[in-house]
């Protein structure tokens, strides 16, 4: 384990990383709608994006980016509307938001990584992204305040701002891996979460960065669900410009080991956040798989209690309905032998055991509720098939979700 320290802090939090939000009007009056990331050296960038067949324009953009450019050096970010369905006017759309942040911060258009979320099908008015990229060019800082205000820009149905970062020894030098994400709805990703971005001192080469990204995905990002849709603009960016000082990173050795689990500790809770942010969420849901005979198992498993509606609906009206929960496991595709599993619910320091061996067993009704009224719930499965184990993570089901989309547009 490599001796990290949880720190204060964002996409700032690593050296030489600048960040900024304002107003731009793009489609909300009164409210920050746009965010600028900036390094002050260029970046390693590595990316995953969405499996959504209608990609956004911003994602291929960044498809390319992350691909075929050298470096990076700025990311910018627009809410409101989500530059999805737009056709070559989209694409365009991009291309002149990045020339613009290239000429406003003097640097090259391929280093220009562009976002954007919100409504799908409306063009972005050009105008009102121009005029906020100069108005973030003049507000970018360093420091936590200005990672915290990029991260509140970004925000769509989201009830708050999410942020996570981390210090750690890597060569002899102290790198550090910050990073904000935004997501609450249409979240069910299959490469990432809605938005988010990791920046990080760190001097690592573009492949084991990719490396690091795509394997870490899998275990965190990947096992969020709050509502069964993938997205059409997810996207998790990761940038590093190796102003840490460090050798860089070329082999799997033990200070790539150490950056993976940093960068572990940032996604993971990022992830958690926005599960715990759902639309219209009373509580964060995570259910823990152990004894599985494989991990491909143990996901799978944990990821369809999460998935499945009739749980969520049941933890929202703190019914302790494990029925629910052997429903979605036998749904998920994986055979294993219902007489063995045990279920429990966890809330707080409690745990109440509600099945063994597949059968009912006999619990206190009214401590079960308050355990599942608890902020942050735990389904724990016992599978007793194997030594894998996984997590995944969603919310509850509550009547505000289906009033938040019921009138998304306006």
């Amino acid at each position: 384990m490599a001796n990290m320290e949880m720190i204060t802090g964002g996409v700032t939090a690593a050296k030489g990383f600048e960040a900024a939000g304002c107003e731009a009007g793009v489609k909300y009056e009164n409210r920050k709608d746009m965010a600028l990331v900036y390094s002050q050296s260029p970046c390693t960038v590595a990316g995953v994006f969405t499996s959504n067949v209608a990609k956004a324009a911003p994602v291929r953009w960044d498809k390319n980016v992350v691909t075929n450019s050298p470096y990076a050096q700025a990311v910018i970010v627009n809410t409101g509307i989500a530059n999805a369905g737009t056709g070559t006017a989209g694409y365009n759309c991009c291309r002149q938001t990045a020339q613009c942040v290239a000429e406003t911060l003097d640097i090259p258009l391929d280093s220009v990584l562009v976002a954007s979320t919100g409504v799908i099908g409306m063009q972005v008015p050009m105008d009102k992204i121009t005029e906020g990229i100069r108005k973030l060019a003049g507000l970018k800082a360093e420091g936590v305040q200005a990672g915290t205000t990029a991260a509140e820009a970004i925000l769509t149905t989201d009830t708050m701002s999410k942020e996570a970062a981390v210090q750690l020894e890597i060569g002899g030098k102290t790198v550090t891996v910050g990073g904000m994400c935004k997501g609450s709805g249409m979240i069910h990703p299959n490469m990432s979460t809605m938005l988010g971005f990791v920046t990080t001192d760190l001097a690592i080469s573009k492949e084991l960065l990719q490396e690091a990204l795509s394997t870490d995905v899998q275990d965190t990002f990947n096992m969020v669900s709050v509502d069964g849709d993938t997205s059409t603009n997810d996207t998790l960016l990761v940038l590093a410009n190796g102003m840490a000082g460090n050798e860089t990173i070329i082999n799997k050795d033990d200070n790539y080991y150490k950056f993976l689990e940093a960068l572990h500790y940032v996604d993971e809770t990022l992830a958690k956040k926005m599960a715990g942010d759902g639309e219209g969420a009373t509580a964060l849901v995570e259910t823990k798989v152990i004894h599985a005979a494989n991990k491909d198992d143990a996901k799978r498993l944990s990821k369809a209690v999460i998935c499945s509606n009739l749980t969520k609906a049941a933890i929202f009206g703190h019914d302790a309905n494990w029925g629910r929960v052997l429903c979605a496991l036998g749904n998920s595709g994986v055979v294993f032998e219902p007489e063995k599993i045990d279920i429990f619910f966890e809330g707080g320091e409690k745990r109440i055991q509600l099945c063994r061996d597949g059968v009912a067993v006999d619990f206190n009704e009214e401590e079960a509720t308050k355990i599942l009224s608890e902020p942050e719930v735990r389904v724990l499965v016992d599978m007793k098939m194997g030594d894998a184990q996984a997590c995944a993570w969603g919310c509850d089901l509550s009547f505000d979700y289906v009033k938040i989309n019921a009138d998304y547009r306006s």
